[in-house]
């Protein structure tokens, strides 16, 4: 199967080019700042399905340019997925539990309400609509707390503050699912396998870690797993304020996905030490 993935460098685009018949575009290739130059590249490469593996991730910074983000996050995902319709391939993107408020403490199932706290939620929800609307087979893939051994992520900062430090204060109060951005990847490309040969699959799903945990938590349970003696003290996101507003709550109901896809939730814990090992070598 040829499929064509928007991304290079990002964490879960890395991992997609591992796998055969997998052709990724960066920036130079496919700008998402053109929406209508990434639907030409589907138009001219004709693949047999796409994966949107490229963002605007930068949480705080969206803040001061939201319609740069809004262009990538919402506008790119609708062109690409206009595109796929046209030529009756599937599409998949990647979204996020931002879209949600962050409020109570059940996971979120694929059809509660929306309610984004930022501009970074918003765009990507602006993506998700856009996509829907696109009215060809898709799936877009909402997921939480993505690590891998590549880019910028929580384990690859605490692996470093860890070595640094004694001790650290971390965010106890904001619970979720950390996602390896290898099972991410995974996920995608089975999501469009199944989609070429069946679109009534075509809808929302949720895809993290297990099982949920804190910020803290998953601190202690790296240290642990590096071997690195840092204390961690929790702390409430009161005491640690951004320019965003990070949900508590990013918990995720991923039970469709298994049903729908054959696709469980895959454990953290064991994509953790993998992700340390090839860090530290």
């Amino acid at each position: 199967m040829n499929i064509l993935v928007f991304g290079q460098t990002g964490q879960v685009a890395r991992e997609l080019a591992m796998y055969e018949g997998v052709t990724c575009l960066d920036r130079t290739m496919a700008d998402l700042e053109d929406p209508d130059a990434c639907a030409a590249v589907i138009a001219v490469r004709r693949p047999d399905a796409v994966i949107n593996a490229a963002a605007y991730t930068a949480v705080d910074k969206a803040e001061e340019v939201e319609a740069r983000a809004t262009m990538i996050n919402g506008d790119a995902p609708g062109a690409m997925a206009r595109a796929c319709a046209h030529l009756g391939i599937p599409f998949v993107t990647i979204s996020t539990d931002y879209v949600f408020s962050g409020a109570g403490d059940q996971p979120w199932q694929v059809d509660d309400p929306t309610g984004p706290l930022g501009v970074y939620g918003r765009s990507k929800l602006k993506g998700e609509q856009a996509v829907h609307a696109a009215g060809g087979a898709y799936a877009i893939l909402r997921t939480s707390w993505v690590v891998s051994a590549h880019g910028h992520n929580f384990v690859k900062t605490m692996l470093r503050l860890g070595a640094e430090r004694d001790a650290l204060t971390i965010v106890g109060d904001q619970i979720g699912g950390p996602t390896p951005a290898r099972d991410i990847a995974a996920a995608c490309i089975e999501m469009a396998r199944q989609l070429a040969t069946d679109p009534a699959k075509s809808g929302v799903y949720h895809f993290a870690g297990a099982p949920d945990v804190s910020w803290a938590d998953f601190a202690r349970e790296t240290f642990a797993v590096a071997g690195l003696s840092c204390a961690v003290t929790d702390i409430p996101s009161s005491d640690y304020p951004t320019p965003a507003k990070r949900p508590l709550n990013s918990r995720l109901d991923c039970a469709t996905l298994g049903t729908v896809f054959g696709i469980k939730r895959p454990d953290w814990r064991v994509g953790l030490r993998d992700i340390v090992k090839e860090v530290l070598g």
